[in-house]
């Protein structure tokens, strides 16, 4: 280490641990797990917020297959990266306590954002192999972690709450960016955004209108007010699938969706592309689906004639590159993006989190973050849900918006 270690640093740090596919019990907390070192370019993090994503769930239940029948997570280059035991978590805010050899001891106690990819070179146009901290790699839900230090970007912004900068994290923002950016979104055209109430959906809404693209966003119609405000032209409900188009045309004027982000897939799917594709006389550029989610089902039934005939331009995406995640860091640090932080939780909770981030009701939008106990006073007790058992002193605040 080629900066001495905060004095406050201990040998050992609390953690939870991933120990094996499958339900929250395979998550294990432990108080002796040996605290990381910085190595060549790198620099040691106190966490002190880490925002959940959907993605630690599926790769926890392995659900990330790549052929049927699969209970998995992905491999990259035929070689799987997720083994155990694993530290989840992928979307850190904290502040430099170490730092390694060949980095700015000027960096010590800089607050920032990680940069959650796992890069395979130094490319800045494109990111091949989606790998990420928190699955081929120790994350966040934990005391400390070890990261690139031209990945952890210094947010200084005295606004924004630490648990706030972590709902900005790059798991759903820079996933969000990559889409619309994979499908060319322009200033002026309308987008779909469908499972719009999550962290992904959210930052698509917000990234659209910085863009000049007008987002249409499918969610409940009890969140139809709070996703307005976020910026979402109209809401439509999803309701029955036979009358979905319709309902989206008719919020749109007749005008057809010029982009679709597609979070859910399955049976959805097609419905979304009927949205794109009913009158191509008044399309001025090809109809563009981008897909980054299944949580509606792996497997969808679509007519491929529809798909060529249609010239429906489809692309898969995973994570980004480090242009838009620079990109991105610059809108936070402008206050472009706002953060949309649902409520915090301490980290040996973190089994209420999940059960609570996957039977969420009616009044879930945004993000969940997971704070360190030896933390949870200062960043995570004011953003503690009413009802949680860990929230005493916080006992009647509200979720931020």
């Amino acid at each position: 280490m080629a900066n001495p270690p905060d004095a406050t640093v201990p040998a050992t740090m609390s953690a939870m641990l991933l120990t094996g596919h499958g339900d929250v019990d395979k998550l294990v907390y432990r108080d002796d797990v040996p605290t990381p070192q910085p190595g060549p370019g790198e620099v040691l993090v106190r966490v002190t917020a880490t925002a959940k994503n959907n993605t630690d769930r599926k790769a926890r239940e392995g659900l990330y297959p790549v052929k049927k029948g699969e209970v998995t997570s992905f491999a990259m280059g035929g070689e799987p990266t997720l083994t155990f035991p694993r530290i989840q978590g992928a979307d850190i805010a904290g502040r430099v306590v170490a730092v390694g050899e060949g980095v700015d001891p000027a960096r010590l106690g800089d607050r920032g954002l990680l940069d959650f990819n796992l890069y395979p070179d130094a490319r800045r146009d494109i990111n091949l192999t989606p790998d990420y901290y928190g699955h081929g790699a120790d994350g966040g839900f934990a005391e400390y972690v070890a990261v690139p230090s031209d990945q952890f970007h210094h947010v200084p912004n005295p606004e924004l709450s630490d648990a706030e900068l972590a709902a900005l994290g790059m798991c759903s923002y820079q996933t969000a960016y990559h889409m619309m950016t994979s499908a060319g979104v322009a200033a002026g055209e309308r987008v779909l955004v469908s499972g719009a109430s999550g962290g992904v959906g959210t930052a698509l809404i917000q990234l659209c209108r910085i863009v000049g693209a007008i987002p249409y966003a499918v969610s409940q119609p009890e969140k139809a007010a709070a996703l307005k405000a976020l910026g979402a032209e109209a809401v439509i409900d999803r309701g029955d699938l036979d009358g979905f188009a319709e309902r989206v045309l008719a919020a749109t004027g007749g005008a057809p969706i010029d982009a679709v982000m597609d979070l859910v897939g399955g049976e959805m799917t097609d419905c979304f592309i009927d949205t794109m594709i009913q009158d191509m006389k008044a399309r001025t550029s090809y109809p563009r689906l981008s897909i980054a989610g299944a949580s509606g089902g792996n497997i969808s039934e679509i007519l491929w004639t529809r798909i060529y005939l249609y010239q429906v331009q489809i692309f898969g995406v995973s994570h980004g590159t480090r242009e838009e995640a620079e990109q991105l860091i610059a809108w936070i640090r402008s206050g472009e993006l706002r953060p949309v932080l649902h409520a915090a939780f301490p980290l040996s909770d973190l089994h209420a989190a999940e059960r609570y981030f996957v039977s969420r009701g009616s009044n879930f939008l945004g993000k969940i973050v997971i704070v360190p106990d030896s933390q949870w006073d200062e960043h995570g007790a004011p953003f503690a849900l009413a009802s949680s058992p860990s929230s005493q002193s916080s006992a009647n605040q509200e979720p931020r918006p």
